[in-house]
């Protein structure tokens, strides 16, 4: 079994009509997250998500990659080292 490492998630949806496999992905990687705030920045016209996460570095890079893939989606970590 991996090490468990603590980290938080950035993500930027650009394309509102990426939500709904944003949070299928998240969803399925529930398990890792410790907490999620959500910020609709209408000025701008997209919305933050910003996870705190949980998990081996196997789990957190699988959720990550899989989100970074969705079209309209920027996603950048931060973990910790152990």
């Amino acid at each position: 079994m991996s090490e468990s490492r603590l980290g938080t998630v950035g993500i930027v949806v650009d394309e509102p009509e990426s939500v709904a496999r944003i949070n299928a992905v998240l969803h399925e990687y529930a398990d890792i997250i410790v907490g999620r705030l959500g910020i609709p920045y209408r000025t701008r016209g997209v919305s933050i998500i910003a996870l705190a996460v949980d998990g081996s570095m196997d789990a957190i890079s699988g959720m990550t990659g899989r989100l970074g893939k969705l079209q309209g989606v920027s996603v950048k970590a931060a973990i910790s080292r152990r």
